[in-house]
């Protein structure tokens, strides 16, 4: 059971791992082909037949938006994503995608402000806002910079705030630096096809990514373009500038309808309510009381169960939520096996110990804030205090924890008793202490007087004794010697004469 315990903790920790993916701002290559360069007047060309070719598809969706009658009321569906693309912001649109389908709705509304992010998710956002049966309409409510871009240009219509902005596409690493142009070459493929698909223009769409494009009156070489709610207008980025959705419904000429909201599954509240602050500080609380319990009661029990299921709880939520990487759960791992090197091998307490408690506390800050790869630049640096503050005060409450809890649980009366023992073990009840006397036979020789086989009865100095035979049996009457004294039980061997 207990070995099954310990298997089921390790599997339970690792099942959140996966492959890292490829992100938008970080130092992975994901493509080294080079889109092939346009010239302005060639460019224009080009993506005036383009436009040609997919106003087809624009018309269609049209079509659809425009598929009632003039008085007839239009089912709108309404989702916000309002934070960093990445794998939840992915199965938000997925959801609304679903939920507006099933409920046959006739626009798709998503009200976006967002920095960035996950290009893996972006690219898998975009694909699902083009195949989307529904027309879709992005409300850009202030921001729409590098995966915004992408996902706002996948939507047949486009909205923005006053003061909002649409551009700087551009991969960068960690520390902001825009990468080689071997690693913008799918950034810009997928600008320039997304465009392509809804009649914008590609070039332009290309020199959100491409410092390097030139169009004459719209971008200057050498700079990556992003366009105000204005210019994203005059070029074709933007149908108009709205306040809010009614006014965009309003310029979309959409006069009568009903608005459904996305709703949130109860998975989603149980991973909402779990990721809030206070609760991951009393889980933290349950991982390490679990844990200093357990290692004052060795042997895997519910102490550690606990602690297993708190940090599972922990950090699940956290991985879907894309705030905690694999790595941040590794670094758990490895300070969590420190600390047990330093308490069970290494004598003492030293450099091993506090490594562990350190890499302990940092992956559970860090699990908290938001991070793609190993750039931090999007949590504010008061927001990693906050956190770090937490999880300090959370550690240090889980340890009060158990020791209180060990107290209560270990020498309280209860009806069935105590878990510890205070039976009185008196002599007149058969009780004997260990007899210490029995070491000064150590060393003397007698006669076994009775067959040991292991055990039996020896006689030293006229005394009679219990004996165990160190090897083998000895018959009765053969010369012995004692060898040791050990666990209140005498060990002889025979005399070899």
């Amino acid at each position: 059971m207990r070995k099954f315990t310990a298997i089921l903790l390790i599997f339970t920790l690792l099942c959140a791992f996966s492959p890292v993916r490829a992100q938008d701002n970080t130092g992975n290559e994901i493509s080294t082909e080079k889109s092939p360069e346009y010239s302005s007047e060639n460019s224009l060309e080009k993506s005036t037949e383009k436009s040609a070719k997919n106003s087809t598809r624009n018309s269609e969706g049209k079509k659809l938006a425009d598929n009632h009658s003039d008085n007839s009321t239009r089912k709108i569906f309404y989702f916000k994503i309002d934070d960093n693309i990445s794998r939840p912001s992915q199965r938000k649109l997925d959801k609304a995608i679903e939920q507006a389908t099933a409920q046959a709705s006739d626009i798709l509304f998503m009200e976006l402000n967002t920095f960035g992010g996950e290009l893996d998710a972006a690219d898998k956002m975009r694909t699902a806002l083009l195949e989307c049966p529904i027309p879709t309409i992005v409300f850009i409510n202030k921001n729409a910079a590098s995966a915004g871009a992408l996902i706002s240009i996948a939507c047949d219509s486009i909205y923005m705030a006053p003061g909002s902005s649409i551009g700087a596409a551009s991969v960068v690493d960690q520390t902001g630096q825009v990468l080689p142009d071997k690693y913008q070459s799918y950034m810009r493929s997928l600008m320039r096809s997304t465009a392509e698909m809804n009649g914008r223009n590609p070039d332009i769409a290309q020199a959100m990514v491409d410092p390097d494009v030139e169009i004459p009156g719209v971008s200057e070489k050498g700079k990556v373009l992003t366009f105000t709610t204005s210019e994203a207008i005059e070029n074709g980025f933007c149908n108009a500038e709205a306040d809010d959705m009614d006014e965009v419904l309003k310029l979309a000429d959409i006069s009568s309808y009903n608005i459904e909201y996305q709703k949130d599954t109860w998975i989603d509240k149980i991973i909402s309510f779990l990721i809030n602050p206070i609760v991951s500080g009393i889980l933290i609380m349950f991982i390490i009381g679990g844990i200093y319990f357990e290692m004052q009661a060795p042997g895997i029990g519910f102490a550690l169960l606990v602690s297993a299921v708190a940090a599972l709880l922990y950090f699940a939520p956290h991985y879907l939520e894309g705030l905690a990487a694999h790595w941040e759960i590794l670094v758990f791992l490895v300070g969590l096996g420190l600390l047990l090197l330093e308490i069970f091998v290494v004598p003492g307490f030293g450099v091993t110990g506090i490594s562990g408690i350190i890499l302990m506390v940092a992956a559970l800050v860090l699990t908290m804030t938001f991070n793609i790869g190993f750039d931090f630049s999007f949590s504010a640096p008061e927001l990693f205090i906050k956190y770090l503050f937490l999880v300090i005060a959370a550690c240090f409450a889980g340890f009060l924890l158990s020791l209180w809890l060990g107290k209560k649980l270990i020498t309280a009366d209860t009806r069935y008793g105590s878990l510890a023992l205070k039976t009185n073990m008196d002599t007149d009840k058969g009780f004997v202490a260990q007899d210490m006397n029995l070491t000064q036979y150590v060393g003397k020789q007698g006669i076994a007087s009775t067959l040991l086989r292991p055990v039996g009865k020896v006689e030293i100095d006229g005394e009679y004794l219990d004996a165990t035979s160190e090897v083998g049996f000895i018959d009765k009457g053969e010369e012995i010697v004692v060898t040791r004294f050990e666990n209140a039980q005498l060990f002889v061997k025979r005399i070899n004469n």
